[in-house]
């Protein structure tokens, strides 16, 4: 199956008062038809900086200066911005974090999704009336008609996200991203969401890119997982090998932070020590070395590559094998 985006030496850069700055770094990846990516790790990693990225949707302080982004053969960043805006919730779409400021409060709900549909196909009003009421009907909101009238602030954060799904799907993107989807919604409606997104996508053969720091929705729906810290891809691999078998001490040490139903009520949580470092910060070697108990002099003065540890599975560790040694004496490991 040929890939539906490939991402290959991404590089965003940010200009600063003090500088210029590096927020993505060398970051390549590529999606089939219908797969799940899960992007994983702590605030400040580079996630949507990556998302945002591929969306040509950067500020004007920040620009790629480096690698490509190949949507279904087309170079993304060979594109002007009128045509990126003919590729923008057609071919790609985003769901973004915060549906209220991602929806116009000045517009009913139907404008909004009207103007969406006609802007990439050749349906008329009416046709494309029916087309947003068939979509919100999709994603399970009740009275669909009557939402078409609503304005965003009428509607719950659920019903809301729900909307930007349904406006995501309507022209059947062949990439969607979702930037932290469920993040402000209770624990109940993240289920239905997730749901619903795979269900969706398995329909019309969308692929996801999905960005969170919530492990248990990357068990949920993800097919496969890259693990990013300071920018950078520390791991990529399967969902079932990252939670039986996590290579990178910092994908051990996400693991461990989570409290698990079968834990034992003394249980505590175990965090990693210190913080991601800031953008400012002068980088060498290791990134992650100054947090790893594996961390040895080599790894001060020598930035690891990421390379295969075995089929499938990509780790930027010059310690992966004793870290991992370790994880399987120390009974390391997270069922999915």
């Amino acid at each position: 199956m040929e890939n539906v985006l490939d991402v290959n030496q991404l590089r965003t850069v940010f200009e600063t008062d003090r500088g210029q700055v590096v927020s993505v770094d060398d970051v390549s990846f590529s999606l089939k038809a219908g797969e799940v990516l899960a992007i994983v790790g702590e605030s400040g990693c580079g996630k949507s900086v990556t998302a945002l990225s591929i969306m040509r949707l950067l500020g004007k302080n920040s620009r790629i200066d480096h690698g490509n982004i190949v949507l279904d053969g087309t170079n993304l960043l060979e594109l002007n911005e009128k045509q990126m805006q003919e590729i923008r919730g057609n071919r790609i779409s985003m769901i973004f974090q915060e549906p209220m400021t991602s929806l116009n409060p000045v517009f009913t709900i139907g404008y909004q999704m009207i103007e969406a549909i006609q802007l990439h196909t050749d349906q008329d009003k009416k046709q494309a009336s029916a087309s947003a009421i068939e979509m919100l009907k999709k994603v399970g909101l009740p009275r669909p008609e009557r939402i078409m009238k609503d304005y965003p602030f009428a509607l719950s954060g659920g019903m809301r996200q729900r909307v930007m799904i349904a406006m995501a799907l309507a022209c059947k993107p062949k990439v969607l991203i979702a930037d932290e989807p469920t993040t402000a919604l209770d624990v109940t409606v993240q289920a239905q969401i997730i749901r619903l997104m795979k269900e969706l996508c398995a329909e019309v053969g969308t692929a996801i890119i999905l960005i969170t720091h919530d492990l248990g929705v990357v068990a949920e729906i993800a097919d496969r997982v890259l693990v990013m810290y300071a920018g950078q891809v520390v791991e990529e691999t399967d969902v079932f090998t990252l939670f039986d078998r996590p290579g990178h001490p910092y994908t051990q040490g996400l693991l461990r932070s989570v409290l698990h139903l079968d834990a034992d009520k003394d249980a505590r949580l175990v965090s990693i020590p210190g913080s991601v470092p800031t953008m400012y910060q002068s980088l060498k070697g290791c990134r992650f070395h100054n947090r790893c108990s594996y961390a040895t002099e080599h790894c001060l003065s020598h930035p690891p590559t990421l390379e295969a540890t075995q089929q499938g599975h990509w780790t930027r560790c010059w310690e992966v094998e004793a870290a991992a040694s370790s994880e399987r004496q120390s009974g390391g490991g997270v069922s999915s």
